[in-house]
């Protein structure tokens, strides 16, 4: 479906022989429609290196899939549903043409939205507790992966921040440019210093199948936290480390200025699950919250170019 279409859905759809009347949101891969019960994930036909959407057949696959992996943590999801079109109406979940497929989701509060309440100051230590030992028996249960270290792909992964090297030259100067290559060099060197050990941490178990984008906007914080929307349409960074994974969430804390929140939320998930214990290993948590925060700035660059892209265009036309 394209943008008009799910904006007609949004609008005059129906779900369950009621209309569906509901917000749309866009995010970078997908249209969200907010209805007054559920909301309803539709993802964009597109295809980059990193995930494919281009046909009707793997948005279905890829919505099937995220239902499965997010049910891992939450039960706010709840079904997929055939988008179909009859006498020029758009239903869920009924028969008629099949134009795209959807997830179907609980609707939460966006007041109970973790990043929300730590701005408006609401976070109580029995909220990161609950995250602590929510996130700790996660991982302990997670499929342990076995594939063996690639150092090559580990490095082009960080050194991809290469790619708004000549975006932030121009937008912010030398010295913010200069920070990449340094911010690329010392990743080189701590990679070849630390090979062993990201082999041994292959060996022990500690990669394992996890949610991949662990941070406050992905999180609902109700009488029990609420963890959703783990990355589905690429294995590769979801299958990650164990620490790769708590080193995003608390440089996400630390990113809002929660340094306490940060430490105390690591201090007892490890009392749970320790799987942190040399110095070695306390330094590539260290390395993984800066990977994090380096991935965040690639993400963010590339979202206000495209951004810029856009009001060029528009302007144009």
């Amino acid at each position: 479906m394209n943008r008009k279409q799910i904006i007609k859905l949004s609008q005059s759809g129906r779900f369950g022989g009621k209309p569906l009347s509901g917000q749309l949101i866009e995010t970078h891969i997908s249209w969200v429609i907010l209805s007054e019960e559920y909301a309803i994930k539709i993802k964009k036909p597109m295809k980059y290196s990193f995930l494919d959407f281009s046909t009707l057949e793997k948005r279905r696959q890829i919505c099937e899939k995220e239902l499965m992996l997010n049910r891992r943590l939450t039960d706010i999801y709840l079904n997929v549903l055939a988008i179909t079109e009859k006498d020029g109406c758009y239903f869920l979940g009924e028969e008629g043409q099949v134009l795209d497929y959807a997830l179907q989701m609980k609707k939460l509060e966006a007041s109970r939205k973790m990043d929300e309440l730590i701005r408006g100051n609401h976070i109580r230590s029995e909220d990161i507790s609950m995250l602590a030992e929510e996130i700790a028996r996660f991982h302990q249960n997670a499929t342990v992966i076995k594939t063996p270290f690639d150092k090559a792909d580990f490095q082009t992964a960080f050194n991809d921040l290469q790619t708004i090297s000549d975006w932030v030259l121009k937008r912010l100067g030398e010295k913010y440019a200069q920070l990449i290559e340094r911010a690329i060099h010392y990743s080189d060197k701590f990679i070849k210093k630390h090979e062993q050990l990201f082999s041994e941490r292959i060996t022990q178990g500690y990669i394992r199948d996890v949610h991949g984008d662990l941070h406050a906007k992905n999180i609902f914080i109700y009488q029990k936290p609420i963890i959703f929307d783990c990355i589905e349409f690429n294995d590769k960074f979801r299958q990650i480390d164990v620490i790769n994974e708590v080193a995003f969430f608390c440089m996400d804390l630390e990113s809002f200025g929660k340094w306490e929140m940060s430490e105390a939320f690591m201090k007892q998930y490890l009392d749970l699950f320790p799987c942190i214990g040399k110095k070695e290993e306390e330094q590539l948590f260290i390395y993984y919250k800066s990977y994090r925060a380096n991935v965040r700035a690639k993400v963010n660059a590339r979202k206000q170019r495209m951004n810029k892209l856009q009001r060029d265009t528009r302007k144009k036309l």
